[in-house]
């Protein structure tokens, strides 16, 4: 088992839980003061078939009841209808203050179930317990929660902390090649602006990763969990330096907008960051070499290189109404050099154009 603490403002506040099984989920959670309290599983369709009968078994033994929320899968069930549903639920079994939700699941449960949190009386506290890469290194950690307004990303949301992300390394042996694929578009980001020596370690892990193997996958996460971690501390709320997790996400998002959610979030970040790699590498800050090896890395992890069906400008248009956008100016995420990432405000509708050239067929 590894743990990391979060804290914010020298204080700690929740725990990363690191493990290969759901066993030590019960104590993890009645170190927490359940007992006498109510828990609400919230949980998507497919997962509930995989996990939710086990992780309901365990937390039993540590709360006075449990209850459960189970909506369709898909990210197109992230809206605030669900939400709705998932409120309306609450109130019928008359939730209170005290009571506690628990998001099963992936991103969308996750992000979809801390929002009902933190809006649910104001604010209950919930805990995470991330069943996809791509939630178990980002998504789980840094308590921004939200849903989905029509067309529009995360558009309606509210930070909110879990009390615990409890994460189980084996649940990566029941993801498809394409949602693993999606987790490793996050997990190569975090190297790429934070940490070069782990762009490297993951290129030499790569056939152990690709195979799931539990330990080489339980350290790949530690090491993602504990960038993630470092970046929301500096920066909780979002107002500088966290911007830069979006790196790959300006692009990203436009091009997942306009993809219809067929095209997997982590596949559009790793696009993303690609342009964004070829608009530093024109600027001067890396080498073609550089960015010729994130391309044999990406191809190595099975990540797209290309998006066919859209056009730039449908991106460019989708950007312009991209939250992350502040005054008007949109807030890009260049690299200085690999491992080392910054904001721009000066990156031109030109510099974008080129950039997505470089990822469109």
């Amino acid at each position: 088992m590894e743990r990391l603490c979060v804290h914010l403002e020298g204080e700690p506040v929740y725990d990363i839980v690191l493990t290969q099984s759901f066993q030590g989920l019960a104590q993890e959670v009645r170190a927490l003061g359940t007992e006498g309290k109510r828990l609400c599983i919230v949980t998507d369709s497919n997962v509930a078939g995989l996990y939710l009968e086990e992780v309901k078994g365990l937390l039993s033994g540590v709360c006075r009841q449990v209850d459960t929320f189970v909506f369709p899968a898909g990210e197109e069930q992230k809206d605030l209808d669900t939400v709705k549903d998932l409120y309306q639920t609450l109130i019928r079994k008359a939730y209170d203050r005290k009571d506690m939700l628990v998001a099963l699941g992936g991103g969308v449960t996750g992000d979809l179930c801390g929002f009902g949190a933190a809006t649910y009386l104001r604010g209950i506290s919930f805990i995470q317990i991330p069943t996809t890469l791509l939630a178990q290194v980002d998504s789980s950690i840094g308590g921004k929660t939200g849903v989905d307004l029509e067309a529009y990303k995360n558009m309606v949301g509210a930070f909110h902390m879990p009390k615990l992300v409890y994460t189980n390394v084996a649940t990566l042996d029941t993801l498809s090649e394409e949602q693993f694929v999606s987790g490793m578009g996050e997990v190569v980001k975090h190297g790429l602006i934070q940490d070069k020596a782990y762009v490297h370690w993951l290129a030499r892990h790569r056939e152990q990763i690709m195979a799931r193997d539990h330990e080489t996958c339980q350290a790949m996460i530690l090491a993602s969990d504990r960038i993630k971690r470092d970046v929301v501390e500096e920066d909780p709320m979002e107002k500088g330096q966290r911007a830069l997790l979006n790196f790959g996400h300006t692009l990203g998002h436009g091009i997942e907008k306009l993809k219809s959610a067929s095209m997997p979030h982590g596949h559009c970040v790793a696009v993303g960051f690609l342009a964004a790699c070829e608009i530093s590498a024109a600027r001067g800050y890396l080498q073609k070499d550089e960015v010729d090896g994130l391309r044999r890395l990406m191809e190595g992890f099975h990540m797209p290189l290309w998006v066919e069906g859209v056009a730039a400008e449908q991106v460019l248009e989708a950007v312009r109404h991209d939250k992350k956008m502040d005054a008007g100016q949109i807030r890009f995420i260049l690299l200085k050099e690999l491992g080392k990432a910054f904001v721009d405000r000066t990156v031109s509708q030109e510099e974008l154009q080129y950039g997505l050239s470089c990822i469109m067929r």
